[in-house]
């Protein structure tokens, strides 16, 4: 393991926050929502559907802390956008997004630098006023949205209302899961570095960190003239392996350091690494697991086993 402190000077502007919160498209919105409320303790945050005049996806938004997630699922029939996402993915993460102070600004440079625009900034507002978001597209199907909150006070975003709270979770155990540590995405071989590569030329205040083997001759050739990204942490499968499977990978984190993007990819082993029969199952690369943080782990693990949490052993 390498770890690096030389982060080069703040970006003139455009600053991320953390993470705002992660989209996940499902089969069905509803009953993912009810079972992170009943099993890992989150509390409904808002809903969007036919009743608040969203007549193609209902969204289920769930928080605890600082972690919110969106379920969505499609309404109508022959909606192939999600059909085929779903088809080819399963329930999987959509859309990670990032609270910005500044998103036309962010958005407007990754486009420039080449990012692939999924949708160009807008707002949307309501009575606790405006949200500014964009959205570009990253490795797989996921995607980034940036989001700008600054004028905005309402609990989560505009054309959300408030839902009752699920009475089963006053008689269950709290979890207390603080906020997203950070969030891992799996490449298939090869292709760690050309993922990577987004964060470092396309996502200004975002930085690329190299793995450890790679010389100068093997980096993009903005590297040197890169002065807005710094190496943060990185590992090879001399360091990461069993006897028969291992990985690679590589870090991004903003100058802040408070998104943190690990990105993996399989190296040769015995057998099958865990990254290989990720993107196997999951049809290529997309976000392989969030990691939430606790201050008391014991603590954690243990209410979410009383609540019914399978953990892998």
């Amino acid at each position: 393991m390498t770890s690096y402190t030389d982060k080069g000077p703040r970006p003139e502007f455009g600053r991320y926050q953390g993470y705002d919160h992660i989209t996940f498209w499902v089969g069905n919105a509803k009953q993912a929502a009810s079972y992170y409320i009943t099993r890992f303790g989150f509390t409904s945050l808002g809903y969007k559907g036919l009743e608040t005049g969203h007549r193609d996806v209902a969204s289920h938004a769930v928080s605890q802390n600082g972690i919110t997630f969106v379920f969505q699922s499609p309404l109508n029939p022959g909606n192939t956008l999600f059909s085929d996402h779903q088809n080819l993915h399963g329930d999987a993460a959509k859309d990670v997004a990032f609270a910005v102070d500044d998103c036309r600004a962010i958005w407007k440079k990754a486009v420039a630098r080449g990012a692939k625009s999924i949708r160009s900034p807008w707002e949307e507002k309501d009575e606790n006023g405006v949200v500014v978001m964009a959205t570009v597209a990253t490795y797989g199907d996921v995607e980034h949205t940036f989001i700008e909150r600054t004028n905005y006070t309402g609990a989560f975003l505009p054309g959300y209302i408030a839902t009752p709270p699920d009475p089963i979770t006053s008689l269950l155990p709290e979890t207390d899961l603080r906020f997203i540590d950070h969030i891992v995405g799996n490449q298939p071989d090869k292709e760690m570095v050309a993922a990577c590569e987004l964060y470092v030329h396309l996502f200004p205040p975002l930085f690329y960190h190299f793995h450890t083997t790679l010389t100068p001759s093997f980096l993009p050739p903005s590297y040197e003239k890169a002065l807005d990204f710094h190496r943060f942490w990185s590992v090879d499968d001399s360091q990461i392996h069993t006897e028969y499977s291992a990985l690679r990978s590589i870090v991004m984190t903003d100058y802040d350091e408070v998104v943190k993007m690990p990105i993996n990819e399989p190296a040769v082993g015995k057998k099958k690494s865990q990254i290989q029969e990720f993107v196997d199952y999951h049809g290529g690369a997309g976000v392989q697991h969030i990691a939430l943080r606790t201050e008391d782990i014991i603590k954690s693990v243990s209410a979410l086993r009383a609540r019914g949490v399978e953990f892998l052993s």
